[in-house]
């Protein structure tokens, strides 16, 4: 083909690259079928290559492909999983880790973070993620992010009880020697006004004369 002369393949003729290029739905493989025929029919690579709308260099790809696959080498070719991406088995052991929590005394902590999650990824599958990325992917596994009171792992609950108790006691105790003590006051102390209205009644106005 061309210049270089490139050898493509002839099990199909120019006439049925062209007759499958229509019934194509797939428009890049069908430029490409198109490019094809044109050089099958003699034409160079630069004039059989913008007849079929691509680039010279393109072309040359679609005819190595083609040489090398047949039709199915025209098709776009799914882009391979990226590095950091993680697998199902993966996802699921991560799931497992999150769900179990994390150990106070090996990891020392008492709840995942996004970073800390980030850290156990690339010890155990050797994989980076950013923490912003694997937001979205436990947002879509289900996952959502919790912001619990803080609690010391080795707090005790019992102990915690006890002194709840004590101190309902001591309240209720309190409580009962204020209304003792009030029952007790002489009479007086109960129907005096408030401080803020005996001093308004013993307060000198201002054109009292003073001795």
């Amino acid at each position: 083909m061309g210049a270089r002369g490139l050898p493509i393949r002839d099990d199909l003729s120019p006439i049925e690259l062209r007759h499958l290029a229509r019934r194509e739905p797939d428009r890049a493989a069908s430029r490409r079928m198109y490019g094809i025929a044109n050089a099958l029919e003699g034409m160079s690579r630069a004039e059989a290559a913008r007849l079929a709308g691509m680039e010279r260099q393109a072309l040359r790809d679609a005819v190595v492909r083609y040489n090398a696959e047949g039709l199915a080498g025209l098709h776009n070719r799914r882009a391979p999983a990226r590095s950091g991406k993680l697998s199902g088995a993966e996802l699921q052991e991560l799931s497992d880790i999150i769900l179990a929590g994390p150990d106070p005394d090996a990891d020392g902590l008492s709840a995942w973070t996004l970073p800390e999650l980030c850290r156990v990824i690339e010890q155990r599958f050797n994989k980076r993620l950013h923490p912003a990325s694997l937001s979205r992917v436990l947002r879509r596994a289900g996952f959502s992010r919790q912001k619990a009171r803080q609690r010391h792992p080795r707090s005790d609950k019992a102990t915690q009880d006890a002194f709840q108790k004590r101190l309902s006691c001591l309240s209720s105790v309190v409580s009962t020697f204020h209304d003792l003590a009030w029952t007790a006051a002489p009479q007086g102390w109960r129907t005096a006004p408030p401080p803020s209205a005996a001093s308004a009644l013993t307060r000198r106005g201002p054109c009292q004369p003073r001795f």
